[in-house]
Parts: C-alpha cells; structure tokens; sequence
C-alpha cells in the first residue's frame, strides 16, 4: 500500500477512524488494494499518518466486522477476498465519502455546480468531459 494511499482531514467533521475505514474499503472495493495485500502495522500507520493507535485500531476493526480485511497472528493484516456476487452500496458509507469530498471541494473554493460538474466528469470521463470548465451554471442538478 502506497505511503499517500491514506489520508486523514483534521479539519473534517468526519472522525479520524471514519475517514481510514471509508477510504480503505473503497481501495479495497476497487480492487487498488488486491486480495492478500498486506496493510501496514495499526503502529505504523497511525504514526505515518499522525494519529493515535487506537483511531487506526478501531477503523481496522470495523473493517474486519465487514470481512474487509482480516488480521491473524504472525499474518499481519491483509485484505480479505470480495464476495463473489455483487453486493449492494453502502448507504452510510457512501454519505460519508459525499460529505468528505463535498468539504474539500468546498476547501478548494469550489461552489455547488463546480461540485455537480466535478462529479459528472468522474463518472463519466471522456474528451469532451469539462463542458462547463468556467463553472456556474452549467448543466444544472437534472442533467
């Protein structure tokens, strides 16, 4: 796992561990972290990232409680293989990552259909994909 994989907002209303756990299973979910990756030391990355042990401690947990990962003496922890069959988005956890990214856009400076346009081009990128580049305006909320 890559040393900026992670990264923690001290200034987000989101907790510390929230932010490792939604961030670490959406790498997981993706497929950017593989089955049987090794995730780094609850020490480790706590002190890479600047916090305390047990913030890094308790985002591993619930990631276990998913079977998102799983730790085992002398193993370390590691990603757990994804059901087979489709599963279903997290509504929570999806709120989550809306209210992260919509803060750091916001950070950023960005207003509400800077935001709308932002995520429009993620989803689906191609050449023409920064139709409104000067901002307001474009497109509107039901495009």
């Amino acid at each position: 796992m890559s040393d900026s994989a992670v990264r923690v907002d001290t200034t987000s209303q989101v907790p510390p561990y929230e932010q490792i756990r939604s961030q670490l299973a959406a790498l997981i979910r993706t497929g950017r972290l593989a089955e049987g990756e090794r995730l780094p030391t609850v020490r480790q990355l706590a002190a890479d990232l600047g916090l305390a042990p047990g913030t890094v401690a308790r985002a591993y947990r619930e990631l276990e409680t998913t079977e998102l990962i799983r730790t085992r003496r002398g193993a370390g922890t590691r990603v757990a293989a994804l059901p087979s069959e489709s599963h279903a988005h997290d509504a929570s956890q999806l709120a989550t990552l809306t209210r992260d990214f919509t803060s750091a856009a916001r950070a950023l400076g960005a207003d509400t259909e800077d935001i709308l346009t932002a995520v429009r081009d993620a989803l689906d990128p191609g050449p023409a994909s920064s139709t409104a580049a000067g901002g307001s305006g474009a497109g509107g909320p039901g495009r």
